[in-house]
């Protein structure tokens, strides 16, 4: 007999009227807050002024938010938003690629160090590495309630059958649950990142903790890509993440072996 778990998860954890609170938006918030406590923490422990913390946030949120939506919608689905302008801006229903949203936390990591600190972007970077794959581990949650970025099938006694996918026009079968599967990922990769940083003072080398944080978020991305139902783009031999993954896991690596040589 075939065991699998049934998945009826509601993305709405309560509805008034027409307002609907929803997990997926509520984890991207949430994540947001956690991050901002955890680097505020490392800029407290290295002295930097505080102020700078509100604008590093506001910062990050615009270029997360709009990064990702643009990746998602050219990368993705452009098919579909090229005839339907109107539903970009809907973020709380889902729709953000993490390739966009790197894309759009550099760009505004850049922008912070030109205009506010007058540091190196790697000073930035380094403290925020870890607070964001806090932040990706608790949208692929989101992600989860939503029932979207399912696995392809799967006899695993852990499989999930989302019906609400099913709902929404796929085969009603058992699949992977590759969500969790990034989830935990990431939560790896946050954890190792922030032992680094507290107990191994590894934000003394500038880059390496971004560097770690390519290779960790990528290296996995580009795993879990095979356990993935078809999410539109291009690629044949590869799916569109894996070939965004790839770039992005050897400028990890350059960024690893360059703050290696720094003393």
């Amino acid at each position: 007999m075939l065991a699998y778990i049934t998945w009826d998860a509601s993305p709405e954890i309560f509805r008034i009227g027409s307002f609907a609170l929803r997990w997926y938006g509520l984890m991207f918030a949430l994540g947001f807050m956690l991050g901002f406590w955890m680097v505020r923490k490392m800029f407290l422990a290295e002295g930097a002024p505080e102020k700078w913390l509100d604008y590093l946030f506001y910062f990050l949120i615009g270029g997360t938010v709009l990064g990702a939506r643009f990746g998602h919608v050219v990368f993705y689905q452009w098919d579909y938003y090229s005839q339907h302008l109107a539903e970009i801006p809907r973020i709380w229903e889902g729709g953000l690629a993490s390739h966009g949203g790197v894309v759009g936390v550099v760009t505004a990591l850049a922008l912070f160090s030109y205009f506010i600190s007058k540091k190196s972007f790697f000073w930035v970077s380094d403290k925020v590495a870890a607070p964001i794959a806090l932040v990706g581990a608790m949208i692929r949650f989101g992600n989860l309630m939503n029932s979207e970025i399912v696995g392809v099938p799967s006899d695993q006694p852990w499989a999930f059958k989302f019906v609400n996918a099913a709902r929404a026009g796929m085969r009603e079968v058992p699949r992977h649950p590759v969500q969790l599967y990034e989830m935990l990922s990431y939560l790896l990769v946050f954890g190792i990142l922030l032992w680094l940083y507290w107990q191994k003072d590894a934000w003394k080398k500038p880059g390496l903790l971004t560097g770690l944080w390519f290779i960790g978020i990528f290296g996995f991305r580009f795993i879990w890509e095979y356990f993935k139902s078809d999410q539109g783009g291009f690629g044949e031999a590869l799916t569109t993440g894996q070939w965004l993954s790839v770039p992005c896991v050897l400028a990890g690596l350059v960024m690893v072996l360059l703050a290696k040589e720094k003393k």
